[in-house]
């Protein structure tokens, strides 16, 4: 009953969870026609959302997108490995009833995240049951699921192979109205009309330029810069290669800057994909590809895959920086647009964060749906950013924590990164670290959960012994375990 304490839980308590509320709202139509531009993840979720909402959704992709379970050529970031992990994947079987049983019967992998093999720092994780399921599937693969749950619901219709051109609005610019669109086949344009757009076009988005033309100012953009590299090939999956185990994740480390995702992605395939930061690349040839396998810190990967069928051949993926839009700081935003996915953030993929934080966006669209109105932009994208800024803290504070990342590397991300080596560390002893760790990379629990008083005080009882070695040490610039240990007591 403290003062204190009940204006937080107050605070609390008007904040709804939207993944708490049903599905479906039959009483909560907003408006006739939503326009989606883009139908990959982002898209589709929020298309599916809409779809209680609005008498008529329709999605625009400038790609064939119905039907298709393989790369598309506006979408090279596909052909790697992908996971849908702990909170992803709760939202998805809600918006999407039966979504195990469907996947399972096509032959994809479905699996509790903290029993894969993962390895930090070449040590491997205790394996852990924590009850949060993890989709291992190759990308197109889920998103053709997906798009064709969506492309079946009564109301929702998808343009395919159209290109937006630009945005109507009202003659005082303040609210949007209509898309221009253009057929990509015979070049025919055309303009409809829209009680809602929203922008899931991804990293690429020219949304920021049409903003300026229409007298908004542009958002500013954040990039952390990584170099990041990866190189896939998919080979014919043998039973001994993971003995049990759904993948194999030696996770890049600053001792160990290399990493790689070895895991089932179907009935009888199996994926690799290698990766490199900062200019190291991991090679497209065949025995390059294999060298590179053999360096790392584990040797698992290539054991599993030297006498391997190879499937495909190697092929390259290149990841500049992550890319933040601050959409959430503008002062002023057209009425009737909204902006979601990698249109927002575009985070390093080897967090495995993308997919999930486009369902939790989701999720925010349909609470702000629920209270029976279009949402308003600027309250929705101060959401948005709230959504983002955890995980964007994660990936850009685990980044800093390689030395040749440009960036600056204040107290806090120093000694975030020393704790986080030290849970990293007393993972491989104890089962319930790694799940309390899963859960935090699963997006399920803030990072705080791992500040818990009595959590810190066993990390740091499971660490007294860990050593950096030689290479690591000359890498590591800060430790700061005594105030860690001081703030935990």
């Amino acid at each position: 009953m403290k003062p204190g304490f009940i204006a937080r839980v107050l605070r609390s308590a008007r904040r709804v969870d939207a993944e708490t509320v049903p599905a479906g709202r039959p009483d909560a139509v907003v408006g006739q026609r939503a326009v989606v531009v883009g139908g990959s993840v982002a898209g589709t979720l929020a298309a599916r959302v809409l779809s209680d909402h609005y008498h008529e959704v329709v999605v625009v992709d400038r790609d064939e997108v119905l039907g298709i379970d393989v790369p598309r050529r506006g979408t090279p970031h596909t052909a790697h490995a992908h996971g849908l992990h702990g909170r992803g994947y709760l939202i998805l079987t809600e918006l999407f009833p039966g979504l195990r049983s469907d996947l399972q019967s096509r032959g994809v992998p479905v699996g509790d995240l903290g029993e894969m093999r993962w390895y930090f720092d070449g040590r491997r994780l205790q394996p852990a049951r924590t009850g949060l399921l993890s989709i291992t599937t190759q990308r197109p693969v889920l998103e053709e699921y997906l798009r064709s749950r969506v492309a079946a619901l009564p109301n929702v219709t998808y343009r395919q192979g159209t290109e937006l051109t630009g945005l109507r609005t009202t003659a005082d610019n303040r609210r949007v109205t209509a898309v221009a669109l253009r057929d990509m086949a015979t070049g025919t344009e055309s303009v409809l009309g829209a009680d809602l757009v929203i922008d899931a076009t991804g990293r690429g988005s020219r949304l920021p330029v049409w903003l300026e033309q229409l007298g908004y100012q542009r958002p500013v953009e954040e990039r952390m810069k990584i170099g990041l590299a990866y190189t896939t090939r998919l080979y014919r999956k043998r039973p001994e290669m993971f003995d049990g185990t759904q993948s194999i994740n030696p996770v890049a480390s600053p001792a160990h800057p290399r990493g790689a995702f070895f895991g089932q992605v179907g009935e009888h395939e199996c994926i690799v994909s290698l990766t490199g930061i900062l200019g190291d690349h991991p090679p497209s040839d065949p025995d390059g590809f294999l060298a590179f396998a053999r360096s790392l810190p584990v040797p698992d990967v290539y054991d599993g895959l030297r006498d391997a069928e190879p499937l495909t051949e190697p092929v390259t993926f290149t990841f500049p920086a992550s890319l933040r839009r601050r959409y959430e700081r503008l002062s002023r935003f057209p009425e009737r647009l909204l902006v979601l996915g990698d249109a927002v953030c575009s985070f390093n993929p080897v967090y495995g964060q993308g997919m999930t934080v486009a369902a939790i966006e989701a999720m925010t669209l349909r609470k702000w749906l629920l209270r029976g109105a279009p949402p308003e932009p600027r309250g929705f994208l101060r959401d948005i950013g709230r959504v983002v800024d955890v995980p964007w803290q994660i990936s850009t504070s685990g980044d800093l924590d390689f030395p040749g990342v440009p960036g600056k590397r204040s107290a806090m991300v120093r000694m975030g990164n020393a704790y986080m080596a030290r849970v990293q560390y007393a993972a491989t002893k104890d089962p319930s670290i790694t799940a309390r760790f899963m859960r935090v990379a699963g997006l399920i629990d803030p990072p705080s959960a791992l500040m818990l008083p009595g959590f810190v005080r066993r990390v740091l009882r499971l660490s007294r012994d860990r050593t950096t070695g030689p290479a690591a040490a000359s890498l590591t610039a800060f430790d700061p375990t005594d105030q860690v240990e001081r703030a935990a007591s």
